[in-house]
């Protein structure tokens, strides 16, 4: 669904994606700086962010054919069927933790820095990815008549630019997300996150009307794994708090 190419058959959807990955890695550094963190901890991050990126890519595509073969095995099964942002967030969050405990326990690099900081890097990524989406033409809304409607080039009619609307939500998430991190030394970011994306994805995905797939019942995929994302965002937040208390006790004797 991506529109004709801008120059040498580069389209918009590309670019916003690099744009995205380059402001998470520009968060990184800018970010690692201001608190004053190990460069070893900042390389680690950055070679192992990588990575987890390629494979982030494979798994959203993964997920996508197996959710459009489940809905229609007759079709067969292809990973050139689109992709989906959960998919690729669940796929390189196991690669970058697979890595971590392979090597970055080794090196001493704290794992609750990562989890603390990684929210920044992920919602403005994720942010200009959704505005790629916008000019791709893809993940829309339902058809619409009201004065918020947009009409793609691939669409016979107007639809909810539901795009905008998500990449709205995750840059005031960033902001969110960077000002307890820089300012409040908040270390429940990752909960934020996963509570505050996973509940907004749910609510968003009634609104969406390109093809969704099916998992289990009425629930979209993306709906049920943002019920998973605000279930493991509480478990996150109860566990960092335990932790919290247990070390405080263990000062203190």
């Amino acid at each position: 669904m991506l529109p004709d190419a801008l120059f040498w058959n580069v389209h918009m959807y590309g670019i916003l994606i690099a744009v995205g990955i380059l402001a998470a890695f520009a968060v990184l550094f800018l970010y690692a700086k201001r608190k004053g963190l190990d460069p070893i901890f900042t390389d680690f991050v950055f070679y192992t962010a990588i990575g987890a990126i390629v494979f982030g890519f494979f798994a959203a595509a993964l997920f996508q054919a197996t959710y459009n073969y489940i809905e229609n095995p007759r079709a067969g099964f292809s990973l050139g069927g689109g992709i989906t942002f959960i998919g690729g967030l669940i796929g390189g969050t196991l690669f970058f933790l697979a890595v971590y405990f392979l090597l970055g326990r080794r090196r001493g690099v704290s794992l609750l820095a990562i989890v603390t900081l990684a929210p920044c890097m992920i919602t403005v990524a994720h942010a200009f990815g959704r505005v790629g989406c916008f000019f791709a033409g893809c993940c829309y809304g339902k058809q619409t008549d009201s004065v918020l409607g947009v009409k793609f080039p691939a669409l016979r009619h107007e639809v909810l630019p539901t795009q905008l609307w998500e990449a709205i939500f995750l840059f005031l998430l960033f902001g969110l997300c960077s000002y307890l991190y820089l300012k409040k030394d908040f270390r429940h970011n990752m909960s934020v996150y996963l509570i505050g994306y996973g509940a907004w994805r749910f609510g968003l995905e009634f609104l969406r009307d390109d093809a969704r797939g099916k998992l289990l019942g009425a629930l979209s995929p993306s709906q049920f794994w943002s019920l998973v994302m605000i279930a493991a965002g509480v478990g996150l937040y109860v566990l960092l708090r335990h932790l919290s208390r247990s070390q405080t006790k263990t000062e203190n004797v």
